[in-house]
């Protein structure tokens, strides 16, 4: 998948999160397994820390079965 510099720096400006710490976290999660339910809960908690967003337990649970079970929409641009 190739972004724009567009794509980023509307991330940006909602989120304060630069470049190349998305890009450093894309790798992160590009190494490893994303149906790994603790690699998922680690890159939430460091989502939550970079977005100053704090994630509540229910929420967390919610998001790792999303992503387990397949159910996260495939076209990410329409978020943004």
């Amino acid at each position: 998948m190739n972004f724009s510099d567009s794509f980023f720096n509307k991330v940006e400006k909602k989120t304060s999160v630069d470049k190349d710490t998305i890009l450093k976290l894309a790798k992160k999660l590009q190494d490893n397994d994303l149906k790994n339910e603790g690699t998922l809960r680690e890159v939430i908690q460091e989502l939550s820390k970079m977005t100053g967003k704090q994630i509540s337990k229910d929420k967390e649970d919610k998001i790792i079965n999303a992503v387990v079970n397949d159910k996260v929409p495939k076209d990410i641009d329409k978020f943004i």
